[in-house]
């Protein structure tokens, strides 16, 4: 199938210039069973590319319309039956319209009025439409759908999301327009009657793919992709993830896999976007996450370093608290002494005078704290003549003021606990230096498993089926520069856990 497929690409991509991408995306929309919508101005080869699609598929009809705000649905659906209309049923001759076509291109679809949306959404959503009193299943396989803008009108939202693959195609640019002008209207060369693609064929390799399961690290980039999207708000419905993976599975199966892998999910930014200026952030991304897993991953390991290098501060500064025969917790006093007391009240002074309260009618007695010498006392309090002071209803000299030990400032010093390291348990020891082995080895596996994909993405890159051969060398420096952190981080962590290999023992 592999190699039928591309001799089908290269004839859809024959005398097309730079739509190598789009041409890819809508084979693959149309295997998978899934639509297809450009964005961009006219005379970008929109229309072609969906003619191109009906030279491939073999048995079917196609069908093409341009839409206007006046479009009617018997423009897209087919005319009423007047035989119907007589036997007073109102049915649809749908014969060489939509709903009997395989292959159909739409263009302007977002000019599309409510007379049109519901039959056409139920169209593209359940490949049935509803005709007269009964609802008939249609062989559509895809639609591509054009137009010049995105839709406006929120009620053209459940029409836009029903394009799993969504692409912004411009003109030439200026490298390629000197190719555009040299081309010629040669007609591509005629395709073997045994690669075209016919509705079995399409069916047979949608249900082979369901079976193709997807790698650990695919589960993994999903699921923190999802994240990145939600705190962006931008909504991807849970509808849209499952196409998303039937997507993945169906192009990894075609390309030959016996799984889905993350190089596929490079088809991602062309199905997750609102605004297409948020592809290129879904791609960047997607790039830098490559090097990691839900075990392996910078971030994760950064927070994990921070937590063990706290706790290993916490282990290592931890002190037990001696106390003497009777239990009795001791300190180490001002003159290094052991001691039983946790602290002691002294007098303070300033360089050697000593310091006092102010008299008790003062509300602040202390000074905050800073006390009075003598002369402060005595020049702020007590008066100059016989220097005394009126407390608690009596006259008091300086000099019994300054002799009474109550009238001192008094200041409290606590004694540092005699202390000496924690020592830890042969087993807490074990169990820390075994949890940063556990990451040390999954590191060390991680990278084996990084070196072979470095090794080999540029083979499988540029032979695959779906992607853009040019997306190896930024997969491949975005690989190394995973392994460059990743390494940095396993130092860090070996440095952790020879630090719990050194503390205490018991």
């Amino acid at each position: 199938m592999k190699a039928r497929l591309k001799r089908l690409q290269r004839h859809l991509q024959h005398g097309l210039i730079e739509r190598d991408t789009p041409i890819r995306l809508t084979l693959l929309a149309m295997l998978c069973g899934e639509h297809l919508l450009l964005i961009g101005p006219p005379g970008t080869a929109k229309s072609e590319l969906a003619r191109r699609l009906r030279r491939v598929f073999r048995g079917g009809q196609y069908f093409e319309r341009l839409l206007t705000k006046f479009s009617v649905p018997e423009e897209l659906f087919g005319p009423l039956s007047i035989k119907a209309l007589e036997e007073d049923r109102y049915e649809r001759l749908t014969a060489s319209y939509l709903p009997s076509a395989s292959i159909a291109f739409i263009d302007e679809i977002f000019k599309a009025n409510s007379a049109i949306l519901n039959a056409l959404l139920t169209l593209l959503n359940e490949r049935e439409f509803d005709n007269g009193a009964q609802r008939v299943k249609t062989p559509l396989a895809a639609v591509i759908g054009a137009s010049n803008e995105l839709p406006e009108d929120d009620e053209l939202d459940a029409l836009y999301d029903r394009f799993l693959l969504r692409y912004e195609i411009g003109p030439v640019s200026d490298e390629g327009f000197h190719q555009l002008l040299q081309l010629d209207d040669a007609p591509a060369p005629v395709l073997d009657e045994a690669d075209l693609l016919c509705a079995d064929d399409l069916s047979a390799v949608q249900a082979a793919a369901t079976q193709l399961p997807l790698a650990e690290d695919v589960y993994y980039l999903l699921g923190g992709l999802r994240d990145f999207l939600r705190e962006r708000h931008i909504t991807v419905s849970d509808r849209r993830w499952r196409k998303i993976v039937k997507l993945l599975q169906v192009a990894a199966w075609s390309n030959g896999q016996s799984q889905v892998q993350v190089w596929d999910c490079w088809l991602l930014q062309y199905c997750l976007w609102q605004q297409p200026k948020q592809r290129a952030t879904i791609l960047h991304w997607y790039q830098s996450h490559l090097g990691t897993d839900a075990v392996v991953n910078p971030e994760r390991l950064k927070r994990l370093i921070g937590v063990w290098r706290e706790t290993l501060e916490k282990e290592r500064n931890n002190k037990r608290h001696l106390g003497n025969e009777k239990g009795e917790r001791l300190y180490v006093d001002h003159q290094g002494q052991l001691t039983t007391l946790s602290g002691r009240e002294y007098s303070a002074a300033d360089n050697g005078e000593p310091l006092y309260l102010a008299p008790p009618d003062q509300t602040d007695r202390s000074n905050a704290g800073q006390g009075y010498r003598c002369e402060e006392l005595q020049e702020q309090f007590f008066d100059d003549h016989y220097q005394q002071c009126h407390v608690d209803g009596k006259w008091v000299r300086i000099s019994e003021y300054t002799a009474n030990p109550d009238n001192r400032l008094m200041r409290h010093e606590s004694f540092s606990p005699h202390t000496e390291p924690v020592r830890y348990s042969e087993s807490h020891i074990h169990e820390r230096v075994m949890a940063t082995q556990d990451l040390l080895d999954a590191i060390a596996n991680f990278k084996q498993v990084l070196g072979r994909k470095l090794e080999t993405i540029a083979a499988d890159v540029t032979d695959h089926l779906w992607l853009d051969p040019g997306f190896a060398v930024p997969a491949q420096e975005n690989l190394r520069d995973s392994l460059t952190v990743i390494e940095a981080l396993e130092v860090q962590i070996r440095e952790l856990q020879e630090g719990f290999r050194q503390l205490p023992r018991q």
